[in-house]
């Protein structure tokens, strides 16, 4: 049994009859959300560059010389970032291969999956090289939703090969762009259109168009191809080469339903020809009838094959949610709340300066503002709503940065994105925006919330930080979803990824904090293509969330000898019970918490596997959000909680959290209990 596909279900349930937190936005019905037709991308370029004009140019760290061709966009944050701007080009994993090229080369194979205690990990094997014969230089010459595509020219300039990949995908096709020679690392034998060969990993076929194979050299002529695959160990190679036909491309379109958001991944062919893709464990597909291909073992789990061009697969929509519902609360907590809701306005610190920390700042001060209102604590409700209002009408001043060095946003040209002018976490290399800039959009929504005059001010650069992260298409200013990662259906942290193994992301919650933050600031606006889209990446990223980090399938082999429950880090090749800055249990759970808003639905429904993963983790960092999540286990569990929370050290609450947020939370779940 999958868990985590029958947890989200059972979360849909429980949520209702237990786990909300959170308030349910006024507007809407508070028992079914309603479909959000299709629109035209959010954010065009009509709207983006006026106010990209406006902003002031910074270029806080030099752009690596990158192996793109003029006109493309930077693809930061993509799973194939190592491609293009690492030093030396690094393996990228396209599952279920492993893929590498440089100048004259093509390098791919099949991953081995090794488990233990704290780690599964795969290689990047050399099953098979393919050599252009004549190549003076490679590089990515264009890329969409879920393919790269590189072109191998020669030392003329003059173009030889055309080279795609692409997630899902096991097949890596070579298309001729003049008659070319390709030298093999391996010698593949057989007759007409398919052919074999052996390596240390199992067998692999190519398929071939208008090309002569002798042995370990393969001559292909103009707008001939040849498609190279491995086969699955419970398939067989004919039924692979049918399906292998030339990609050249990927497209997806999605749906926003009442209960589910439904993402359609279209695997684009020469001719419309035949192809397969392969379903991870979050593509819950309810027709496997075409799923006959075999299938490979992955760091993620089983790969199944399926033949078709079209992957589609539906995750539960989430509803955001601005502040807690403090509704339920008894008399004696809600005394308690406003004793506490005053003494942390006025202990609210400094603001950070810089846009993780100062946005965590904004959105805690979000939250105070919140609980002041719904316990009537009028003085802190109105100190925190000056300080709040004062903060985002700063670090919003579209020009804020011509006159001073901190608190502000300016635009890097060669970037194509929005950068604050005090980096953190290599933010000016575009690392971890998501997580940044979704605490301020979740700011401001709440802001908004009380003070709607505040909109128009806040509107041009809040755009900006939305179109960074979460362009609707590549405007040539902004890329389309820059972190964002259709086919794996989370997002990925690292800006130029310079790592073997792989892109990686660790907070998983901080990216559904940000979707989530995404479209209360497009139901603020009134902007129902952003909100849309929005609702598609909360859900998407949130399914993935629970899958991957929170509620894996421990039943699954992958996992087999792997000693917890909760991980990490994901990477393309390998996924870590760690983090970057502690090995504490309580930090590799509470990375995935943070900042456990309002909006955590996914989190919930399985108080067994709640109690599992909270087990051991109530001491260290980011303890206090490991105290919140084992309160949604049960209605015991969040009293014992309550209980913690009040006595917990001051200097162990998180500083995107509050003692304030941290008892509404429970006492939230308490219903007043």
């Amino acid at each position: 049994m999958r868990w985590g596909v029958v947890g989200i279900g059972l979360a849909a349930v429980a949520l209702t009859a237990y786990a909300v937190v959170g308030r349910p936005d006024a507007t809407r019905d508070p028992e079914a959300m309603v479909p959000l037709p299709a629109a035209e991308p959010a954010l065009p370029a009509a709207t983006l560059a006026p106010l990209v004009e406006q902003l002031p140019e910074l270029e806080l760290a030099d752009l690596p010389a990158m192996r793109l061709a003029s006109g493309l966009t930077p693809p930061t944050n993509r799973w194939f970032s190592g491609l293009v701007f690492a030093p030396a080009p690094q393996p990228v994993f396209p599952l279920p291969l492993s893929f590498r090229a440089d100048d004259r080369t093509f390098d791919y194979g099949l991953p081995q999956v090794v488990t233990s205690t704290d780690h599964i990990v795969s290689s990047s094997p050399s099953d098979l090289v393919v050599e252009v014969e004549g190549a003076a230089s490679t590089r990515m010459s264009a890329y969409d939703v879920a393919s790269v595509t590189l072109e191998t020219v020669d030392d003329a300039g003059a173009r030889l090969v055309s080279t795609t990949v692409a997630q899902g995908s096991p097949y890596v096709t070579h298309l001729a762009l003049e008659e070319t020679v390709l030298g093999l690392s391996v010698a593949f034998t057989g007759e007409g259109e398919l052919a074999t060969a052996r390596t240390p990993t199992g067998t692999w076929g190519v398929r071939l168009r208008d090309a002569r194979l002798q042995g370990k050299k393969l001559t292909v002529s103009r707008g001939g191809s040849a498609v190279f695959f491995p086969v699955p160990a419970d398939g067989a190679v004919e039924e692979m080469g049918r399906h292998a036909s030339p990609l050249t491309g990927t497209s997806v379109s999605f749906e926003v339903g009442a209960r589910e958001v439904t993402t359609s991944l279209t695997y684009e062919t020469v001719d419309d020809g035949p192809t397969a893709h392969g379903l991870l464990p979050h593509h819950t597909v309810t027709d496997r009838g075409r799923c006959d291909l075999g299938s490979w073992p992955t760091v993620y789990g089983a790969l199944e094959m399926c033949g078709g061009r079209t992957l589609q697969w539906s995750a539960p929509r989430l509803r955001p949610r601005a502040e807690l519902d403090l509704s339920e609360i008894s008399a004696k907590q809600r005394e308690e709340l406003a004793s506490q809701v005053r003494a942390d306005v006025r202990a609210l610190p400094d603001p950070p300066a810089d846009t993780y920390f100062g946005g965590k700042h904004a959105y805690r001060t979000a939250q105070l503002l919140s609980i002041a209102s719904q316990v009537g604590a009028e003085g802190a409700e109105s100190s925190a709503l000056e300080h709040l209002s004062a903060l985002l009408t700063k670090w919003t001043e579209v020009q804020g940065c011509d006159t001073r060095q901190e608190f502000c946003f300016g635009y890097a040209p060669e970037w194509k994105g929005v950068v604050g002018r005090t980096p953190s976490f290599g933010s000016e290399l575009f690392n971890d925006h998501h997580f940044h800039y979704g605490y301020f959009l979740y700011a401001a929504a709440v802001l908004a919330a009380h003070d709607p005059q505040v909109i128009e001010t806040l509107r041009p650069v809040m755009t900006l930080l939305a179109a960074d992260i979460a362009g609707g298409e590549d405007t040539g200013l902004t890329p389309q979803w820059r972190p964002f990662d259709v086919y794996a259906s989370h997002s990925w942290a690292s800006g130029t990824s310079d790592f073997a193994d792989g892109n990686n992301q660790e907070s998983s919650s901080e990216a559904v904090t940000a979707w989530a933050g995404l479209e209360l600031w497009a139901r603020t606006v009134q902007d129902p293509a952003l909100e849309r889209q929005a609702a598609w990446m909360h859900a998407s990223e949130a399914h993935a969330g629970a899958h991957y980090w929170t509620g894996f399938d421990l039943d699954d082999p992958v996992y087999d000898g792997f000693g917890h429950s909760v991980m990490g880090i994901n990477w393309g090749a390998k996924r870590d019970h760690g983090t970057w800055f502690s090995a504490a249990s309580s930090a590799v759970l509470g990375i995935q918490l943070i900042p456990m808003s309002p909006s955590i639905d996914h989190l919930a429904g399985d108080p067994d596997r709640i109690r599992m993963n909270a087990r051991g983790s109530g001491d260290g960092p980011l303890a206090d959000y490991v105290t919140m999540y084992a309160g949604l286990a049960g209605p015991t569990d969040a009293r014992e909680a309550l209980e913690q929370a009040r006595t917990l050290p001051a200097d162990a609450i998180d500083q995107g959290n509050s003692r304030s947020y941290l008892l509404a939370f429970l006492m939230a779940l308490t219903r007043g209990d």
